[in-house]
């Protein structure tokens, strides 16, 4: 079996390569990437980008496309994000289809459920409208919409939309910090017990797993025919104010989310830190998932929890752990940071 997957230099595409390259019945890895690492990881690479460059050749041949490219940063450039994001992923599913690929498995999101209305856990059926504060949400939406009308028009095609929560691993603690929290943050502050009161918005409640826990996920609907749709993936439990704090040997200090959202929105104004008020809508607002689905229909289970999957995180952002491709190579120590010797690098 010969596997495409866009984006397999990030956080989700180096733990799918793994994944696949343990797999008795995937003779053959294509990575598509704007930077291709400089170690193979096991695939052949194509440096391409999915907004611009026609992959109906990259693609001719392949049994499936996994589609995870997807841009975070420069979030003041919305326009790019938007046309890499929404532009690339019609691309790419336009491509896969040209080719006469098979199968074509898309990177969502939970992002792409409409705001909670309730506790009670949602399946897959729940609505697809996003949460219209998050630039994030609104494209994983629109990117869903246009798979409703890309199915119909091909009807040969066996279509695949995956919806995690968060994903963490510990060899993603640079990028993850680059992407989310900014040059200002001393990995110090991470060490246990360094801060005994974690401040986090009241009622703050999301879900998360494993990156290798994902990508098992996605092998799965990758081998397994049967599979087409949308699956929900997330560990348990769910991560509320408590667990997030334990994370950090800290205990959790409850604050207003409007004063938190002010906050953030201010500082990502004034170039302070790269997250958008948006994301903290999100984390809010978003549905706690029913993952039953996917548990029954492709049997996939958990090997780690969502607190030991974020113990990790905190603790591969500490340490500055990186992994050996562009997108997730590791910090360099703050002064040098400060001093702009690190840049911000988007998916893919």
């Amino acid at each position: 079996m010969r596997v495409v997957v866009t984006g397999a230099s990030g956080n989700v595409g180096t733990a799918l390569l793994r994944a696949l390259r343990q797999s008795a019945r995937v003779t053959s890895i294509v990575g598509v990437a704007r930077r291709p690492p400089p170690d193979s990881l096991g695939a052949e690479w194509l440096a391409a980008d999915v907004a611009g460059d026609d992959l109906t050749e990259a693609f001719r041949g392949a049994d499936a496309v996994v589609h995870l490219a997807w841009l975070i940063q420069p979030s003041h450039d919305q326009q790019l994000i938007h046309d890499v994001n929404v532009r690339g992923t019609r691309r790419t599913a336009e491509s896969a289809a040209g080719a006469g690929v098979p199968a074509f498995v898309h990177a969502s999101s939970v992002g792409v459920y409409s705001p909670r209305t309730s506790a009670a856990p949602v399946d897959e059926s729940y609505a697809r409208d996003g949460v219209a504060s998050s630039d994030y949400s609104r494209d994983k939406a629109q990117c869903e919409a246009f798979l409703d009308a890309f199915e119909l028009r091909h009807p040969e095609m066996r279509v695949v939309r995956m919806r995690p929560g968060l994903i963490f691993q510990r060899s993603a603690g640079s990028e993850i910090s680059r992407y989310f929290l900014g040059p200002f943050v001393p990995a110090a502050l991470l060490r246990p017990g360094a801060l005994p009161v974690l401040p986090v918005p009241r009622g703050l409640a999301v879900q998360a797993l494993h990156a290798d826990d994902v990508a098992n996920a996605y092998l799965r609907a990758v081998l397994q025919p049967g599979a087409r749709g949308a699956y929900n993936v997330a560990a348990a439990p769910v991560l509320d104010a408590q667990a997030l704090a334990a994370a950090f040997g800290a205990r959790a200090r409850p604050l207003s989310p409007q004063l938190v959202r002010a906050l953030a929105a201010l500082t990502w104004q004034l170039h302070l830190q790269p997250t958008a008020g948006g994301w903290l809508d999100l984390g809010m607002s978003a549905p706690i998932m029913s993952t039953d689905r996917i548990r029954q229909e492709l049997g996939w289970s958990e090997t780690r929890s969502s607190a030991d999957a974020l113990r990790e995180l905190v603790e591969g952002i500490r340490t500055r752990s990186g992994g050996g491709t562009p997108v997730m190579h590791r910090l360099p120590m703050l002064p040098a940071r400060l001093m702009g010797r690190d840049r911000l690098h988007a998916s893919g």
